[in-house]
Protein backbone atom coordinates (compact mmCIF):
# COMPACT_ATOMS: atom_id res chain seq x y z
CA UNK A 1 0.00 0.00 0.00
CA UNK A 2 2.82 2.35 0.70
CA UNK A 3 4.62 1.65 -2.60
CA UNK A 4 0.97 2.39 -4.30
CA UNK A 5 0.93 5.70 -2.62
CA UNK A 6 4.10 6.41 -3.43
CA UNK A 7 4.01 5.26 -7.20
CA UNK A 8 0.47 7.87 -7.27
CA UNK A 9 2.50 10.62 -6.13
CA UNK A 10 5.75 9.77 -8.49
CA UNK A 11 4.50 8.49 -11.58
CA UNK A 12 3.56 11.73 -12.80
CA UNK A 13 6.40 13.55 -12.17
CA UNK A 14 8.39 10.70 -14.13
CA UNK A 15 5.98 10.75 -16.73
CA UNK A 16 6.32 14.41 -17.40
CA UNK A 17 10.30 14.03 -17.73
CA UNK A 18 9.53 11.07 -20.05
CA UNK A 19 6.97 13.33 -22.04
CA UNK A 20 10.02 15.70 -23.33
CA UNK A 21 12.46 12.64 -24.36
CA UNK A 22 12.15 11.28 -28.16
CA UNK A 23 9.59 8.68 -28.60
CA UNK A 24 11.06 5.05 -29.17
CA UNK A 25 11.21 4.17 -33.51
CA UNK A 26 8.50 1.39 -32.70
CA UNK A 27 6.17 3.71 -30.59
CA UNK A 28 5.97 6.87 -32.17
CA UNK A 29 2.74 5.85 -34.76
CA UNK A 30 1.34 8.56 -37.49
CA UNK A 31 3.43 11.40 -35.62
CA UNK A 32 5.80 12.53 -32.50
CA UNK A 33 2.59 14.21 -31.64
CA UNK A 34 1.00 11.06 -31.92
CA UNK A 35 3.20 9.52 -29.67
CA UNK A 36 3.08 11.76 -27.02
CA UNK A 37 -0.32 12.16 -26.45
CA UNK A 38 -0.87 8.57 -26.19
CA UNK A 39 1.89 8.80 -23.44
CA UNK A 40 -0.01 11.41 -21.54
CA UNK A 41 -3.22 8.62 -21.17
CA UNK A 42 -0.91 5.61 -20.53
CA UNK A 43 1.26 7.28 -17.76
CA UNK A 44 -2.32 8.91 -16.52
CA UNK A 45 -4.41 6.05 -16.56
CA UNK A 46 -1.64 3.84 -14.82
CA UNK A 47 -1.95 6.37 -11.90
CA UNK A 48 -5.65 6.39 -11.87
CA UNK A 49 -4.99 2.54 -11.87
CA UNK A 50 -3.28 2.39 -8.78
CA UNK A 51 -5.27 5.36 -7.31
CA UNK A 52 -8.28 2.69 -7.77
CA UNK A 53 -6.11 0.02 -6.44
CA UNK A 54 -5.51 1.73 -3.22
CA UNK A 55 -8.76 2.70 -2.66
CA UNK A 56 -9.60 -1.08 -3.20
CA UNK A 57 -6.75 -1.77 -0.42
CA UNK A 58 -7.76 0.42 1.81
CA UNK A 59 -9.21 -0.62 5.17
CA UNK A 60 -12.32 0.42 5.30
CA UNK A 61 -13.32 -0.46 8.67
CA UNK A 62 -10.65 1.82 10.04
CA UNK A 63 -10.97 5.26 7.54
CA UNK A 64 -10.06 7.24 10.48
CA UNK A 65 -6.27 5.53 10.35
CA UNK A 66 -3.83 6.90 8.16
CA UNK A 67 -3.00 4.16 5.91
CA UNK A 68 -0.47 3.53 3.11
CA UNK A 69 2.39 5.66 5.37
CA UNK A 70 5.68 6.42 4.45
CA UNK A 71 7.59 8.23 6.86
CA UNK A 72 11.55 9.40 5.47
CA UNK A 73 13.49 12.13 7.51
CA UNK A 74 14.09 14.87 5.16
CA UNK A 75 15.27 17.60 6.82
CA UNK A 76 16.42 16.92 10.10
CA UNK A 77 17.45 20.59 11.14
CA UNK A 78 14.08 21.37 10.75
CA UNK A 79 12.42 18.40 11.68
CA UNK A 80 11.54 17.90 7.84
CA UNK A 81 9.88 14.79 6.45
CA UNK A 82 8.58 13.23 3.36
CA UNK A 83 6.14 11.91 5.04
CA UNK A 84 2.63 10.61 3.34
CA UNK A 85 -0.92 8.51 3.82
CA UNK A 86 -3.88 8.53 3.68
CA UNK A 87 -7.10 8.80 5.38
CA UNK A 88 -10.87 8.23 4.34
CA UNK A 89 -10.78 12.25 3.92
CA UNK A 90 -8.08 12.32 1.38
CA UNK A 91 -8.81 9.09 -0.36
CA UNK A 92 -11.75 10.48 -2.53
CA UNK A 93 -9.41 13.58 -3.61
CA UNK A 94 -7.00 11.51 -4.80
CA UNK A 95 -9.28 9.41 -6.91
CA UNK A 96 -10.61 12.10 -8.07
CA UNK A 97 -7.44 13.62 -9.61
CA UNK A 98 -6.54 10.50 -10.65
CA UNK A 99 -9.79 10.11 -12.68
CA UNK A 100 -10.20 13.83 -13.71
CA UNK A 101 -6.68 14.00 -14.83
CA UNK A 102 -7.07 10.51 -16.81
CA UNK A 103 -9.98 12.05 -18.52
CA UNK A 104 -8.44 15.57 -19.72
CA UNK A 105 -5.42 13.30 -21.27
CA UNK A 106 -7.93 10.89 -23.42
CA UNK A 107 -10.07 14.09 -24.18
CA UNK A 108 -6.42 15.37 -25.62
CA UNK A 109 -5.52 12.91 -27.76
CA UNK A 110 -8.48 13.22 -29.65
CA UNK A 111 -8.81 17.24 -29.19
CA UNK A 112 -5.94 18.76 -28.35
CA UNK A 113 -6.37 22.66 -28.05
CA UNK A 114 -4.12 25.11 -30.01
CA UNK A 115 -0.75 25.79 -29.25
CA UNK A 116 2.59 24.93 -28.65
CA UNK A 117 4.26 21.53 -28.87
CA UNK A 118 2.26 18.49 -27.42
CA UNK A 119 5.45 17.33 -25.36
CA UNK A 120 5.14 20.52 -23.68
CA UNK A 121 1.40 20.59 -22.81
CA UNK A 122 1.48 16.44 -21.87
CA UNK A 123 4.47 17.80 -19.54
CA UNK A 124 2.55 20.30 -17.78
CA UNK A 125 -0.46 17.83 -17.94
CA UNK A 126 1.53 15.11 -15.32
CA UNK A 127 3.55 17.65 -13.41
CA UNK A 128 0.28 19.55 -12.55
CA UNK A 129 -1.10 15.80 -11.69
CA UNK A 130 1.73 15.26 -9.42
CA UNK A 131 1.59 18.60 -7.60
CA UNK A 132 -2.09 18.27 -7.04
CA UNK A 133 -1.58 14.52 -5.95
CA UNK A 134 1.39 15.10 -3.30
CA UNK A 135 -0.65 18.48 -1.97
CA UNK A 136 -3.46 15.24 -0.83
CA UNK A 137 -1.48 13.18 0.36
CA UNK A 138 1.70 14.64 2.21
CA UNK A 139 1.35 14.91 6.08
CA UNK A 140 4.17 17.16 6.29
CA UNK A 141 3.38 21.20 6.32
CA UNK A 142 6.59 22.05 4.30
CA UNK A 143 5.79 19.36 2.03
CA UNK A 144 1.88 20.31 1.62
CA UNK A 145 3.31 24.11 1.03
CA UNK A 146 5.66 22.53 -2.13
CA UNK A 147 3.46 20.70 -3.66
CA UNK A 148 0.48 23.68 -3.11
CA UNK A 149 2.79 25.68 -5.13
CA UNK A 150 4.03 23.16 -7.93
CA UNK A 151 0.75 23.26 -9.30
CA UNK A 152 0.85 26.83 -10.27
CA UNK A 153 3.44 27.10 -13.00
CA UNK A 154 1.60 24.11 -14.53
CA UNK A 155 -1.78 25.99 -14.65
CA UNK A 156 0.24 28.88 -15.94
CA UNK A 157 1.34 27.57 -19.00
CA UNK A 158 -1.59 25.94 -20.03
CA UNK A 159 -3.47 29.22 -19.35
CA UNK A 160 -0.91 31.47 -21.43
CA UNK A 161 0.25 29.19 -24.20
CA UNK A 162 -3.11 27.16 -24.93
CA UNK A 163 -5.95 29.54 -23.47
CA UNK A 164 -8.05 32.05 -26.02
CA UNK A 165 -8.48 35.75 -25.82
CA UNK A 166 -7.16 37.29 -23.19
CA UNK A 167 -5.01 34.64 -22.31
CA UNK A 168 -1.71 36.48 -21.12
CA UNK A 169 -3.51 39.09 -18.39
CA UNK A 170 -5.97 36.10 -17.13
CA UNK A 171 -2.42 33.98 -16.84
CA UNK A 172 -0.79 36.84 -14.70
CA UNK A 173 -3.88 37.44 -12.65
CA UNK A 174 -3.83 33.85 -11.59
CA UNK A 175 -0.81 33.67 -10.78
CA UNK A 176 -0.14 36.84 -8.53
CA UNK A 177 -2.94 36.11 -6.83
CA UNK A 178 -2.19 32.49 -5.90
CA UNK A 179 1.55 33.72 -5.30
CA UNK A 180 1.03 36.36 -3.02
CA UNK A 181 -1.63 34.41 -0.74
CA UNK A 182 1.40 31.48 -0.91
CA UNK A 183 3.31 33.83 0.50
CA UNK A 184 1.43 34.93 3.52
CA UNK A 185 0.60 31.16 3.83
CA UNK A 186 4.23 30.26 4.27
CA UNK A 187 4.49 32.43 7.03
CA UNK A 188 1.51 31.20 8.90
CA UNK A 189 3.41 27.08 8.75
CA UNK A 190 6.56 28.71 9.92
CA UNK A 191 4.62 30.25 12.84
CA UNK A 192 3.37 27.03 13.69
CA UNK A 193 6.51 25.23 12.72
CA UNK A 194 8.34 26.98 14.54
CA UNK A 195 6.57 27.33 18.07
CA UNK A 196 5.41 23.66 17.79
CA UNK A 197 8.42 22.40 17.10
CA UNK A 198 7.21 19.86 14.06
CA UNK A 199 6.09 20.05 11.16
CA UNK A 200 3.72 16.25 11.29
CA UNK A 201 0.47 17.09 10.65
CA UNK A 202 -0.07 14.13 12.18
CA UNK A 203 1.50 14.86 15.41
CA UNK A 204 0.04 18.53 15.32
CA UNK A 205 -3.71 17.19 15.31
CA UNK A 206 -3.68 15.62 18.25
CA UNK A 207 -4.97 17.30 21.85
CA UNK A 208 -1.85 16.18 23.55
CA UNK A 209 0.50 16.63 21.17
CA UNK A 210 2.88 19.49 19.81
CA UNK A 211 -0.24 21.48 19.45
CA UNK A 212 -0.70 21.99 23.01
CA UNK A 213 2.42 24.48 22.82
CA UNK A 214 0.70 26.95 20.88
CA UNK A 215 -1.36 29.88 22.25
CA UNK A 216 -4.77 31.34 21.60
CA UNK A 217 -2.57 34.42 20.18
CA UNK A 218 -0.45 32.19 17.72
CA UNK A 219 -3.40 30.83 16.88
CA UNK A 220 -5.61 33.41 15.73
CA UNK A 221 -2.26 34.64 13.82
CA UNK A 222 -1.70 31.32 12.36
CA UNK A 223 -4.95 30.95 10.94
CA UNK A 224 -5.55 34.64 9.18
CA UNK A 225 -2.47 33.65 7.61
CA UNK A 226 -3.00 29.91 6.51
CA UNK A 227 -6.71 31.09 5.77
CA UNK A 228 -5.96 34.13 3.37
CA UNK A 229 -3.51 31.74 1.53
CA UNK A 230 -6.31 29.08 1.34
CA UNK A 231 -9.12 31.02 0.73
CA UNK A 232 -7.32 33.18 -2.48
CA UNK A 233 -7.49 29.16 -3.60
CA UNK A 234 -10.48 28.07 -2.51
CA UNK A 235 -12.03 31.25 -4.05
CA UNK A 236 -13.40 32.71 -0.82
CA UNK A 237 -14.94 36.33 -1.79
CA UNK A 238 -13.54 38.79 -2.27
CA UNK A 239 -10.59 37.17 -3.16
CA UNK A 240 -12.03 35.36 -5.92
CA UNK A 241 -11.76 37.98 -8.82
CA UNK A 242 -8.91 35.55 -10.76
CA UNK A 243 -10.77 32.38 -11.37
CA UNK A 244 -13.54 34.08 -13.90
CA UNK A 245 -10.78 35.23 -15.74
CA UNK A 246 -8.84 32.13 -15.95
CA UNK A 247 -11.98 29.89 -16.44
CA UNK A 248 -12.74 32.04 -19.68
CA UNK A 249 -9.33 32.06 -21.11
CA UNK A 250 -8.01 28.47 -20.19
CA UNK A 251 -8.33 25.88 -21.91
CA UNK A 252 -10.71 23.03 -21.72
CA UNK A 253 -8.96 20.42 -19.82
CA UNK A 254 -7.24 23.59 -17.72
CA UNK A 255 -10.72 24.85 -16.99
CA UNK A 256 -11.63 21.08 -15.79
CA UNK A 257 -8.85 20.56 -13.71
CA UNK A 258 -8.95 23.89 -11.93
CA UNK A 259 -12.39 23.89 -11.17
CA UNK A 260 -12.51 19.57 -10.62
CA UNK A 261 -9.49 19.76 -8.41
CA UNK A 262 -7.15 22.74 -7.81
CA UNK A 263 -9.74 24.74 -6.17
CA UNK A 264 -10.48 21.78 -3.37
CA UNK A 265 -6.59 21.89 -2.65
CA UNK A 266 -7.39 25.44 -0.32
CA UNK A 267 -10.28 23.94 0.94
CA UNK A 268 -8.87 20.66 2.00
CA UNK A 269 -6.10 22.68 3.47
CA UNK A 270 -8.80 24.48 5.98
CA UNK A 271 -9.73 20.34 6.74
CA UNK A 272 -6.50 19.38 7.26
CA UNK A 273 -4.61 22.51 8.70
CA UNK A 274 -6.57 24.78 10.36
CA UNK A 275 -9.49 22.91 12.20
CA UNK A 276 -6.91 20.37 13.90
CA UNK A 277 -3.80 22.26 14.15
CA UNK A 278 -5.26 25.58 15.08
CA UNK A 279 -9.04 25.12 16.49
CA UNK A 280 -9.23 28.02 18.66
CA UNK A 281 -8.25 30.56 16.38
CA UNK A 282 -10.12 29.07 13.86
CA UNK A 283 -13.69 29.40 16.07
CA UNK A 284 -12.63 32.99 16.58
CA UNK A 285 -12.50 33.33 12.89
CA UNK A 286 -15.05 30.77 11.44
CA UNK A 287 -18.18 33.85 11.60
CA UNK A 288 -16.43 35.99 9.66
CA UNK A 289 -14.96 32.85 7.65
CA UNK A 290 -18.60 31.88 7.33
CA UNK A 291 -20.35 35.21 6.49
CA UNK A 292 -17.93 35.61 3.78
CA UNK A 293 -18.56 31.97 2.53
CA UNK A 294 -22.64 33.21 2.53
CA UNK A 295 -22.09 36.74 0.61
CA UNK A 296 -19.93 34.15 -2.31
CA UNK A 297 -23.19 32.41 -2.31
CA UNK A 298 -25.05 35.38 -3.40
CA UNK A 299 -23.01 36.99 -5.46
CA UNK A 300 -21.97 34.01 -7.53
CA UNK A 301 -25.40 33.62 -8.02
CA UNK A 302 -26.41 37.20 -8.65
CA UNK A 303 -23.35 37.11 -11.36
CA UNK A 304 -24.19 34.02 -13.16
CA UNK A 305 -27.99 36.25 -13.30
CA UNK A 306 -26.77 38.97 -14.42
CA UNK A 307 -24.61 36.94 -17.86
CA UNK A 308 -27.90 34.77 -18.33
CA UNK A 309 -29.95 37.63 -19.09
CA UNK A 310 -30.91 38.29 -22.63
CA UNK A 311 -28.81 41.12 -24.25
CA UNK A 312 -26.31 40.66 -21.75
CA UNK A 313 -23.34 39.30 -23.98
CA UNK A 314 -22.59 37.07 -21.63
CA UNK A 315 -19.71 34.07 -21.57
CA UNK A 316 -21.06 30.14 -20.51
CA UNK A 317 -17.60 29.62 -19.41
CA UNK A 318 -17.17 32.47 -17.31
CA UNK A 319 -20.96 32.27 -15.82
CA UNK A 320 -19.91 28.32 -14.80
CA UNK A 321 -16.58 30.15 -13.26
CA UNK A 322 -18.84 32.17 -11.17
CA UNK A 323 -21.21 29.33 -10.44
CA UNK A 324 -18.27 27.88 -8.69
CA UNK A 325 -17.97 30.50 -6.30
CA UNK A 326 -21.00 30.11 -5.10
CA UNK A 327 -20.83 26.22 -5.17
CA UNK A 328 -17.24 26.83 -2.93
CA UNK A 329 -19.30 29.04 -0.87
CA UNK A 330 -21.41 25.77 0.42
CA UNK A 331 -18.27 24.38 1.26
CA UNK A 332 -16.61 27.05 2.84
CA UNK A 333 -19.89 27.52 5.49
CA UNK A 334 -20.09 24.06 6.22
CA UNK A 335 -16.21 23.99 6.68
CA UNK A 336 -17.03 27.36 9.36
CA UNK A 337 -19.73 25.31 11.35
CA UNK A 338 -16.82 23.53 12.62
CA UNK A 339 -19.08 20.71 12.66
CA UNK A 340 -18.97 16.71 11.95
CA UNK A 341 -22.67 17.24 9.78
CA UNK A 342 -20.82 20.34 8.04
CA UNK A 343 -17.42 18.91 7.60
CA UNK A 344 -18.85 16.20 6.11
CA UNK A 345 -21.13 17.88 3.87
CA UNK A 346 -18.06 20.30 2.80
CA UNK A 347 -16.26 16.98 1.79
CA UNK A 348 -18.84 15.51 -0.04
CA UNK A 349 -19.50 18.96 -1.72
CA UNK A 350 -16.12 19.17 -2.88
CA UNK A 351 -16.28 15.84 -4.66
CA UNK A 352 -19.68 16.70 -6.18
CA UNK A 353 -18.37 19.92 -7.69
CA UNK A 354 -15.16 18.45 -9.47
CA UNK A 355 -17.55 15.74 -10.73
CA UNK A 356 -20.61 18.20 -11.88
CA UNK A 357 -18.31 21.27 -13.06
CA UNK A 358 -15.33 19.24 -14.70
CA UNK A 359 -18.41 17.52 -16.66
CA UNK A 360 -19.95 20.76 -17.13
CA UNK A 361 -16.20 22.61 -18.56
CA UNK A 362 -16.16 19.47 -20.53
CA UNK A 363 -19.51 20.26 -22.72
CA UNK A 364 -18.90 24.12 -22.76
CA UNK A 365 -15.24 23.85 -24.47
CA UNK A 366 -17.30 20.96 -26.84
CA UNK A 367 -20.05 23.31 -27.50
CA UNK A 368 -16.96 26.10 -28.44
CA UNK A 369 -15.67 24.14 -30.34
CA UNK A 370 -18.85 23.02 -32.51
CA UNK A 371 -20.06 26.73 -32.35
CA UNK A 372 -17.50 28.85 -32.04
CA UNK A 373 -18.39 30.80 -29.27
CA UNK A 374 -20.09 30.96 -25.78
CA UNK A 375 -21.71 33.87 -26.02
CA UNK A 376 -24.68 33.31 -24.40
CA UNK A 377 -26.79 35.95 -27.09
CA UNK A 378 -25.11 34.20 -30.00
CA UNK A 379 -25.84 30.90 -28.67
CA UNK A 380 -29.30 31.55 -27.91
CA UNK A 381 -30.25 33.54 -31.30
CA UNK A 382 -32.82 32.14 -34.09
CA UNK A 383 -29.59 30.22 -35.34
CA UNK A 384 -28.13 29.54 -31.94
CA UNK A 385 -27.03 26.27 -30.86
CA UNK A 386 -30.69 24.91 -30.21
CA UNK A 387 -29.04 21.73 -28.81
CA UNK A 388 -32.16 19.78 -28.39
CA UNK A 389 -33.16 20.02 -32.00
CA UNK A 390 -29.36 19.90 -33.25
CA UNK A 391 -27.71 17.22 -30.89
CA UNK A 392 -30.10 15.60 -28.71
CA UNK A 393 -27.81 13.58 -26.53
CA UNK A 394 -25.46 17.12 -26.38
CA UNK A 395 -28.16 18.38 -25.29
CA UNK A 396 -29.52 16.10 -22.81
CA UNK A 397 -26.40 15.90 -21.09
CA UNK A 398 -25.94 19.19 -20.54
CA UNK A 399 -29.21 19.47 -19.37
CA UNK A 400 -28.27 16.90 -16.88
CA UNK A 401 -24.96 18.54 -15.80
CA UNK A 402 -27.27 21.82 -15.08
CA UNK A 403 -30.38 20.05 -13.41
CA UNK A 404 -27.09 18.21 -10.99
CA UNK A 405 -25.28 21.09 -10.17
CA UNK A 406 -28.51 22.96 -9.27
CA UNK A 407 -28.57 20.35 -6.47
CA UNK A 408 -31.97 18.43 -7.38
CA UNK A 409 -32.50 15.16 -4.90
CA UNK A 410 -30.82 12.36 -6.10
CA UNK A 411 -27.77 13.41 -7.59
CA UNK A 412 -24.43 14.12 -6.13
CA UNK A 413 -24.90 17.80 -5.72
CA UNK A 414 -27.83 17.88 -3.45
CA UNK A 415 -26.32 16.04 -0.18
CA UNK A 416 -23.09 18.30 0.48
CA UNK A 417 -25.01 21.61 -0.11
CA UNK A 418 -27.69 20.38 2.64
CA UNK A 419 -25.22 18.30 5.04
CA UNK A 420 -23.57 22.35 5.25
CA UNK A 421 -26.46 24.01 5.94
CA UNK A 422 -27.34 21.68 8.44
CA UNK A 423 -23.72 22.25 9.83
CA UNK A 424 -24.85 25.52 9.89
CA UNK A 425 -28.11 25.48 11.57
CA UNK A 426 -26.93 23.84 14.66
CA UNK A 427 -22.65 25.05 14.71
CA UNK A 428 -20.23 24.24 17.31
CA UNK A 429 -20.37 25.41 20.77
CA UNK A 430 -18.98 28.91 21.26
CA UNK A 431 -20.54 30.08 17.89
CA UNK A 432 -23.12 32.36 17.53
CA UNK A 433 -25.96 30.39 16.15
CA UNK A 434 -27.98 33.39 15.54
CA UNK A 435 -25.49 34.48 13.13
CA UNK A 436 -25.05 30.93 11.60
CA UNK A 437 -28.82 30.53 11.05
CA UNK A 438 -28.93 33.90 9.12
CA UNK A 439 -25.65 32.50 6.99
CA UNK A 440 -27.99 28.93 6.34
CA UNK A 441 -31.34 31.50 4.95
CA UNK A 442 -28.94 33.49 2.57
CA UNK A 443 -27.14 29.81 1.25
CA UNK A 444 -30.81 28.53 0.98
CA UNK A 445 -32.02 31.74 -1.06
CA UNK A 446 -28.56 30.90 -3.38
CA UNK A 447 -29.80 27.74 -4.12
CA UNK A 448 -32.70 29.46 -5.39
CA UNK A 449 -30.78 32.05 -7.16
CA UNK A 450 -29.04 28.85 -8.46
CA UNK A 451 -31.97 26.83 -9.89
CA UNK A 452 -32.86 29.94 -11.26
CA UNK A 453 -29.96 30.62 -14.08
CA UNK A 454 -29.72 26.93 -14.80
CA UNK A 455 -32.59 26.48 -15.50
CA UNK A 456 -32.14 29.74 -17.48
CA UNK A 457 -29.18 28.52 -19.31
CA UNK A 458 -31.15 25.12 -20.33
CA UNK A 459 -33.96 27.29 -21.88
CA UNK A 460 -31.75 29.67 -23.93
CA UNK A 461 -28.61 27.33 -25.02
CA UNK A 462 -30.79 23.66 -25.42
CA UNK A 463 -33.79 25.10 -26.60
CA UNK A 464 -32.75 27.94 -28.28
CA UNK A 465 -34.87 30.00 -30.84
CA UNK A 466 -37.26 28.12 -32.86
CA UNK A 467 -38.14 24.57 -33.92
CA UNK A 468 -37.67 25.73 -37.54
CA UNK A 469 -34.23 26.90 -37.32
CA UNK A 470 -33.08 29.04 -40.57
CA UNK A 471 -29.36 30.23 -41.54
CA UNK A 472 -29.28 33.71 -42.13
CA UNK A 473 -29.05 34.97 -45.75
CA UNK A 474 -25.52 35.69 -46.74
CA UNK A 475 -23.72 39.37 -46.60
CA UNK A 476 -23.37 40.63 -50.00
CA UNK A 477 -20.18 39.26 -51.58
CA UNK A 478 -20.86 36.13 -49.15
CA UNK A 479 -22.54 33.96 -51.40
CA UNK A 480 -25.45 33.53 -53.90
CA UNK A 481 -29.52 34.11 -53.38
CA UNK A 482 -29.59 30.49 -53.39
CA UNK A 483 -28.61 29.97 -50.38
CA UNK A 484 -30.52 32.13 -48.38
CA UNK A 485 -32.86 30.46 -45.76
CA UNK A 486 -31.56 27.04 -46.02
CA UNK A 487 -32.19 24.90 -43.24
CA UNK A 488 -29.19 25.89 -40.64
CA UNK A 489 -26.45 22.66 -40.38
CA UNK A 490 -26.76 20.15 -37.29
CA UNK A 491 -24.39 19.99 -34.97
CA UNK A 492 -22.55 17.28 -34.14
CA UNK A 493 -23.88 15.44 -31.65
CA UNK A 494 -21.74 13.40 -28.89
CA UNK A 495 -18.52 11.46 -30.41
CA UNK A 496 -17.64 7.70 -29.25
CA UNK A 497 -13.97 9.58 -27.43
CA UNK A 498 -16.38 11.90 -25.93
CA UNK A 499 -18.53 9.71 -24.57
CA UNK A 500 -15.66 7.76 -23.17
CA UNK A 501 -14.69 10.74 -21.47
CA UNK A 502 -17.72 12.34 -19.99
CA UNK A 503 -19.48 9.32 -18.97
CA UNK A 504 -17.55 8.55 -16.20
CA UNK A 505 -18.44 11.51 -14.63
CA UNK A 506 -22.10 11.56 -15.35
CA UNK A 507 -22.62 7.81 -13.72
CA UNK A 508 -20.52 8.91 -10.59
CA UNK A 509 -22.55 12.27 -10.41
CA UNK A 510 -25.86 10.02 -9.99
CA UNK A 511 -23.88 7.06 -7.85
CA UNK A 512 -22.98 9.62 -5.53
CA UNK A 513 -26.26 10.91 -5.49
CA UNK A 514 -28.16 7.96 -4.54
CA UNK A 515 -25.53 6.20 -2.60
CA UNK A 516 -23.76 9.37 -0.47
CA UNK A 517 -23.33 7.02 2.44
CA UNK A 518 -20.29 5.18 -0.25
CA UNK A 519 -18.21 8.93 0.57
CA UNK A 520 -19.90 9.68 4.08
CA UNK A 521 -18.71 6.35 5.76
CA UNK A 522 -15.19 7.00 4.67
CA UNK A 523 -15.17 10.85 5.82
CA UNK A 524 -17.48 10.42 9.02
CA UNK A 525 -15.01 9.12 10.92
CA UNK A 526 -11.60 10.66 10.03
CA UNK A 527 -13.87 13.91 10.61
CA UNK A 528 -14.96 13.06 13.99
CA UNK A 529 -11.16 12.15 14.85
CA UNK A 530 -9.41 15.43 13.42
CA UNK A 531 -12.44 17.38 14.78
CA UNK A 532 -11.88 15.04 18.72
CA UNK A 533 -8.17 15.60 18.82
CA UNK A 534 -7.10 12.42 17.58
CA UNK A 535 -9.27 10.93 19.39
Amino acid sequence: MQYLLAAVVVLPLLGAVGALLPAPPGLRGRSPGQAVLRHGVTVTGVVLAAALALAAGFDHDHPARMQATTDISWIPALDIRIHLGIDGISLPLVVLTALLTFLCALYSYFHLPKGPSPKAFVALLLTLEAGTLASFAVLDLMLFFLAFETVLIPMYFLIARWGGAGKQAAAWKFILYTLLGSVVMLLGLLLIGVKSGTFDMVALATDNGPKAQLSHTVQLLAVLAIGIGLAVKSPLWPLHSWLPDAHTAAPTVGSVLLAGVLLKMGTYGFVRIALPITPEGMQTFAPYLAALAAIGIIYGSLACLALVRKGAGGDLKRLIAYSSVGHMGFVLLGIASMTPTGVNGALFANIAHGLITGLLFFLVGALKDRTGSTDLDALAGSTGAALYGKAPRFGGLLAFAAVASLGIPGLAGFWGEMLAMFGAFRPAAGLSRPAFLTFMALAGLGTLLTAAYLLLVVRRVCMGGTPALTAPAPAAGEGTAATAGAPAPALPDLARYEYAAWTPLAALTVLAGLWPAALLGLTDPAVQQLLGGGK
